[in-house]
């Protein structure tokens, strides 16, 4: 494969920006193509075969774009859709984001910990084995319905409104929080305003960087271009770019 090629990403929506963000500090020189799927926004309610028929289209898509890499940068489509793309699209490194539940059984196991996830990342087997294999015996599953949705339309008093209606219950019984969705760190500030300054978060987005740049450099696809970055929204949505583009810092 050239070196000049692309890598996907692709998330229900903006959400994903919190993964290429951490992409970029550590491969800030390869170019990128990100399609936000706003048109099937939010996927957590969906079935298995509506992700998995969702996800082969983007894909397409991106492939089409001629990437050499497709990161998954959504936790419900990469428990749902990972297995499927790898075994029909063999030629093409696909990186699936998933929630860092190990981070907190390698770095945090005593501590009183709280899962936020979508309904469809936490009801997922891949979820439910990843759950079972590390569970600390001090961990509480919440399944956020809507708040990804909140954030992509980035509906502030309603996502503040949530937070005090669904953690309420949290406040000052939690240390680990573990952001099971890339929406969930655009707001962090916004969760540790309720549940306590205290709070250590955890996120899959640092992780999946790394194992990026590992699956690159033994494929031998590792490239230096401009750092360009393409926004593709699966509605056209100007709002949706501009919101990307703030959220990345970069004009």
């Amino acid at each position: 494969m050239e070196k000049s090629q692309k890598i996907g990403i692709f998330d229900s929506g903006i959400g994903g920006i919190t993964v290429l963000n951490e992409i970029l500090k550590i491969l800030p020189k390869e170019d990128y193509i990100y399609f936000s799927d706003s048109k099937n926004n939010p996927y957590g309610d969906k079935n298995d075969s509506e992700i998995i028929k969702i996800c082969e289209d983007i894909v397409k898509i991106l492939i089409n774009k001629n990437c050499k890499a497709i990161v998954i940068a959504c936790n419900t489509a990469s428990a749902k859709a990972a297995d499927f793309l790898r075994n029909k699209y063999r030629n093409i490194p696909f990186i699936a984001i998933e929630p860092a539940y190990k981070k907190v059984h390698d770095n945090a196991y005593q501590e009183e910990t709280l899962v936020m996830a979508t309904k469809g990342t936490i009801e997922s087997e891949k979820f439910k084995l990843l759950y079972h294999t590390y569970d600390n015996k001090k961990t509480q599953l919440l399944s956020c319905i809507g708040l990804a949705d909140l954030i992509e339309r980035d509906e502030k008093e309603k996502i503040r409104e949530y937070l005090r209606e669904n953690l309420k219950k949290y406040q000052g019984k939690i240390k680990n929080v573990v952001l099971g969705c890339t929406h969930y760190p655009i707001i962090q500030d916004e969760i540790k305003h309720v549940l306590g300054e205290n709070v250590d978060f955890f996120n899959g987005a640092p992780n999946l960087a790394i194992h990026l740049k590992e699956v690159l450099k033994e494929k031998d696809l590792l490239a230096e271009n401009k750092g360009s970055i393409e926004f593709i929204d699966s509605q056209n949505l100007g709002i949706k770019k501009e919101r990307f583009f703030e959220l990345l810092n970069k004009d």
